[in-house]
Protein backbone atom coordinates (compact mmCIF):
# COMPACT_ATOMS: atom_id res chain seq x y z
CA UNK A 1 0.00 0.00 0.00
CA UNK A 2 1.21 3.09 -1.05
CA UNK A 3 -0.79 5.12 1.55
CA UNK A 4 -2.94 5.03 4.78
CA UNK A 5 -6.72 3.93 4.54
CA UNK A 6 -8.61 6.28 6.36
CA UNK A 7 -12.17 4.88 7.50
CA UNK A 8 -14.76 7.08 8.41
CA UNK A 9 -18.34 7.44 9.06
CA UNK A 10 -21.24 7.03 11.44
CA UNK A 11 -20.46 5.05 14.73
CA UNK A 12 -21.84 1.56 14.48
CA UNK A 13 -20.89 1.65 10.81
CA UNK A 14 -17.83 -0.89 11.06
CA UNK A 15 -15.35 1.31 11.10
CA UNK A 16 -13.13 -0.89 13.51
CA UNK A 17 -14.60 -4.36 12.67
CA UNK A 18 -13.89 -3.88 9.26
CA UNK A 19 -10.75 -2.18 9.59
CA UNK A 20 -9.17 -5.16 11.53
CA UNK A 21 -10.22 -7.19 8.77
CA UNK A 22 -9.06 -5.14 5.99
CA UNK A 23 -5.74 -4.13 7.58
CA UNK A 24 -5.23 -8.33 7.65
CA UNK A 25 -5.97 -8.60 4.33
CA UNK A 26 -4.02 -5.90 3.10
CA UNK A 27 -1.05 -6.75 5.79
CA UNK A 28 -1.04 -3.64 7.31
CA UNK A 29 -1.13 -2.59 10.46
CA UNK A 30 -4.77 -1.24 11.77
CA UNK A 31 -4.70 1.43 13.90
CA UNK A 32 -7.46 2.59 15.94
CA UNK A 33 -7.41 6.97 16.47
CA UNK A 34 -9.57 6.53 19.52
CA UNK A 35 -7.82 3.39 21.00
CA UNK A 36 -4.85 5.48 20.65
CA UNK A 37 -6.43 8.39 22.62
CA UNK A 38 -7.75 6.41 25.25
CA UNK A 39 -4.35 4.62 25.98
CA UNK A 40 -2.73 8.10 25.99
CA UNK A 41 -5.43 9.19 28.75
CA UNK A 42 -5.67 5.90 30.57
CA UNK A 43 -9.34 6.71 30.27
CA UNK A 44 -12.31 5.81 27.91
CA UNK A 45 -13.95 8.10 25.46
CA UNK A 46 -16.38 8.86 27.68
CA UNK A 47 -14.69 9.38 30.51
CA UNK A 48 -12.77 12.23 28.63
CA UNK A 49 -15.94 13.42 27.39
CA UNK A 50 -17.15 14.03 30.97
CA UNK A 51 -13.90 15.28 32.59
CA UNK A 52 -12.49 17.43 29.86
CA UNK A 53 -15.41 17.91 27.06
CA UNK A 54 -16.04 17.21 23.70
CA UNK A 55 -13.41 20.28 22.24
CA UNK A 56 -10.25 18.95 24.37
CA UNK A 57 -11.46 15.12 23.10
CA UNK A 58 -11.21 16.81 19.22
CA UNK A 59 -8.51 18.64 19.98
CA UNK A 60 -6.45 15.05 20.81
CA UNK A 61 -8.19 13.41 17.72
CA UNK A 62 -6.13 15.67 15.56
CA UNK A 63 -3.06 15.17 17.18
CA UNK A 64 -3.25 11.58 17.03
CA UNK A 65 -4.58 11.25 13.60
CA UNK A 66 -1.15 13.60 12.22
CA UNK A 67 0.57 11.40 14.31
CA UNK A 68 -0.86 8.05 12.46
CA UNK A 69 -0.83 9.15 9.29
CA UNK A 70 2.96 10.41 9.60
CA UNK A 71 3.51 6.39 10.00
CA UNK A 72 3.66 3.88 7.31
CA UNK A 73 1.16 3.16 5.37
CA UNK A 74 -1.59 1.24 7.30
CA UNK A 75 -5.46 0.84 7.99
CA UNK A 76 -6.80 3.73 10.38
CA UNK A 77 -10.09 4.01 12.11
CA UNK A 78 -11.54 7.24 13.14
CA UNK A 79 -14.18 8.19 15.65
CA UNK A 80 -17.80 8.98 14.29
CA UNK A 81 -16.60 13.10 14.40
CA UNK A 82 -12.84 13.12 13.29
CA UNK A 83 -13.47 13.97 9.62
CA UNK A 84 -16.15 16.70 10.59
CA UNK A 85 -13.20 18.68 10.94
CA UNK A 86 -11.76 20.31 8.13
CA UNK A 87 -7.89 20.66 9.29
CA UNK A 88 -8.54 16.56 9.69
CA UNK A 89 -9.76 16.13 6.32
CA UNK A 90 -6.77 17.94 5.09
CA UNK A 91 -4.72 15.75 6.68
CA UNK A 92 -6.48 12.74 5.74
CA UNK A 93 -6.08 14.04 1.89
CA UNK A 94 -2.65 14.89 2.16
CA UNK A 95 -1.02 11.52 3.94
CA UNK A 96 -3.96 8.98 2.83
CA UNK A 97 -7.22 8.16 1.21
CA UNK A 98 -10.55 8.46 3.41
CA UNK A 99 -13.26 5.70 2.74
CA UNK A 100 -16.66 6.58 3.89
CA UNK A 101 -18.54 2.92 5.65
CA UNK A 102 -22.07 4.37 4.30
CA UNK A 103 -24.62 2.88 6.44
CA UNK A 104 -28.57 3.73 6.95
CA UNK A 105 -29.65 4.97 10.15
CA UNK A 106 -31.72 1.23 10.80
CA UNK A 107 -28.28 -0.49 10.47
CA UNK A 108 -26.52 2.18 12.57
CA UNK A 109 -29.33 1.85 15.48
CA UNK A 110 -28.71 -2.16 15.29
CA UNK A 111 -25.19 -1.51 15.69
CA UNK A 112 -25.45 1.07 18.68
CA UNK A 113 -28.57 0.68 20.78
CA UNK A 114 -26.90 -1.77 23.11
CA UNK A 115 -23.97 0.18 24.08
CA UNK A 116 -23.03 1.91 27.15
CA UNK A 117 -19.57 3.61 25.28
CA UNK A 118 -21.25 6.22 23.08
CA UNK A 119 -21.11 9.48 24.94
CA UNK A 120 -22.77 11.30 22.33
CA UNK A 121 -25.92 8.92 22.99
CA UNK A 122 -26.35 9.31 26.25
CA UNK A 123 -29.76 10.82 25.72
CA UNK A 124 -33.43 10.87 26.44
CA UNK A 125 -33.94 9.59 22.91
CA UNK A 126 -30.85 7.66 21.80
CA UNK A 127 -32.48 6.87 18.30
CA UNK A 128 -33.43 10.16 17.29
CA UNK A 129 -29.94 11.78 18.65
CA UNK A 130 -28.13 9.02 16.37
CA UNK A 131 -30.67 10.31 13.51
CA UNK A 132 -30.03 13.98 13.73
CA UNK A 133 -25.98 12.99 14.32
CA UNK A 134 -26.33 11.16 10.82
CA UNK A 135 -28.40 13.82 9.31
CA UNK A 136 -26.05 16.49 10.42
CA UNK A 137 -22.71 14.41 9.33
CA UNK A 138 -23.53 12.48 6.34
CA UNK A 139 -22.47 15.79 4.00
CA UNK A 140 -19.54 15.79 5.23
CA UNK A 141 -18.65 12.22 5.16
CA UNK A 142 -19.59 12.42 1.63
CA UNK A 143 -16.93 14.41 0.49
CA UNK A 144 -14.69 11.02 1.32
CA UNK A 145 -12.65 10.28 -1.28
CA UNK A 146 -14.29 7.03 -1.77
CA UNK A 147 -17.73 5.60 -0.13
CA UNK A 148 -18.56 2.07 0.69
CA UNK A 149 -22.19 0.95 1.00
CA UNK A 150 -22.88 -1.20 4.31
CA UNK A 151 -25.43 -4.15 3.81
CA UNK A 152 -26.62 -5.54 6.89
CA UNK A 153 -26.23 -9.18 5.77
CA UNK A 154 -22.81 -8.56 4.72
CA UNK A 155 -20.19 -10.42 6.99
CA UNK A 156 -17.53 -8.29 8.24
CA UNK A 157 -15.30 -10.35 5.44
CA UNK A 158 -16.91 -9.45 2.77
CA UNK A 159 -17.47 -5.85 3.57
CA UNK A 160 -13.80 -5.87 3.80
CA UNK A 161 -13.33 -7.34 0.14
CA UNK A 162 -16.02 -4.21 -0.69
CA UNK A 163 -13.85 -1.88 0.30
CA UNK A 164 -10.74 -3.77 -1.48
CA UNK A 165 -12.28 -3.92 -4.71
CA UNK A 166 -13.06 0.16 -3.99
CA UNK A 167 -9.62 1.37 -3.48
CA UNK A 168 -8.69 -1.60 -6.25
CA UNK A 169 -10.12 1.43 -8.79
CA UNK A 170 -8.54 4.55 -6.60
CA UNK A 171 -5.25 5.52 -7.89
CA UNK A 172 -2.75 5.94 -5.94
CA UNK A 173 -3.56 3.64 -3.33
CA UNK A 174 -1.84 0.07 -4.35
CA UNK A 175 1.89 -0.31 -5.80
CA UNK A 176 2.38 -1.39 -9.78
CA UNK A 177 0.80 -4.70 -9.66
CA UNK A 178 -1.21 -4.95 -6.38
CA UNK A 179 -4.58 -5.99 -6.47
CA UNK A 180 -5.25 -5.73 -3.24
CA UNK A 181 -7.20 -8.85 -1.93
CA UNK A 182 -5.20 -11.59 -0.77
CA UNK A 183 -2.03 -9.04 -0.32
Amino acid sequence: MARSVVLVGMMGAGKTAVGTQLARKLGVAFLDSDEEIVRAANRSVAEIFARDGEGFFRARESEVLARLLAGPPAVISTGGGAFLAEANRKAIAAEGVSVWLKADLDLLWSRVRHKTTRPLLRTADPKATLAALLEARAPVYALAQVAVDAEPDLSIEGMADKVIAALAVTPGIFSAGHKGAGA
